[in-house]
């Protein structure tokens, strides 16, 4: 097998059309209109227009001008309005897939953890009410310790330092000893 065909192989294998299906229902349900039927997934979204109206709906005015004909390098613009309407409501820049990913289909499995992280930056937006993709990302807990609690927890010395209140293995024999011959 040829490395190319080995790495689309690997690629494709990191796909899951659940996810797909589940990312696909988020986005209809927050832009308001169905996938036409017959159409694959990554051949509706590929042009780019999708994803401008959907950050649209989730923050007003973030792609101003959706190209709708022009030839592949609008559409490719479209993307890359996208991308960057996506960083700028807050997913983090490596959750970002590149253009090629989708305009020549690479990896959909990639443009879909997209989504999902879309997802996930709709939850720190309050204006936002819903529907929601993914679990919530968690918010920092942050403790501040009195000196006294820092000084009781100095004395106290965990399982994981090596000590089990005393207790060791010294005298246990399991099984046959081992028995060296000397002069044999």
């Amino acid at each position: 097998m040829s490395l190319e065909r080995a790495i689309r192989a690997k690629i494709a294998g990191k796909r899951e059309p659940e996810k797909d299906k589940e990312a696909q229902e988020w986005i209809e349900a927050i832009i308001g209109s169905k996938f036409p039927g017959g159409v694959a997934y990554e051949d509706h979204l590929r042009d780019g227009q999708v994803f401008c109206q959907l950050i649209n709906k989730l923050s007003p005015n973030a792609v101003p001008k959706i190209n709708s004909s022009g030839g592949q390098f609008k559409m490719m613009e479209n993307i890359n309005n996208f991308q960057k309407a996506l960083k700028d409501y807050g997913v983090p820049d490596i959750d970002v897939f590149q253009t090629v990913d989708l305009w020549e289909k690479k990896d959909i499995a990639q443009v879909t953890n997209t989504v999902f992280a879309l997802g996930r930056a709709a939850y720190k937006h309050p204006e936002f009410k819903g529907p929601f993709l993914g679990p919530k990302p968690s918010d920092e807990c942050k403790r501040d310790f009195s000196e006294e609690q820092l000084k009781a927890g100095q004395t106290i010395i965990g399982l994981q330092a090596g000590s089990n209140k005393g207790a060791t293995q010294s005298g246990q024999n399991i099984g046959a000893s081992r028995k060296i011959l000397m002069g044999k």
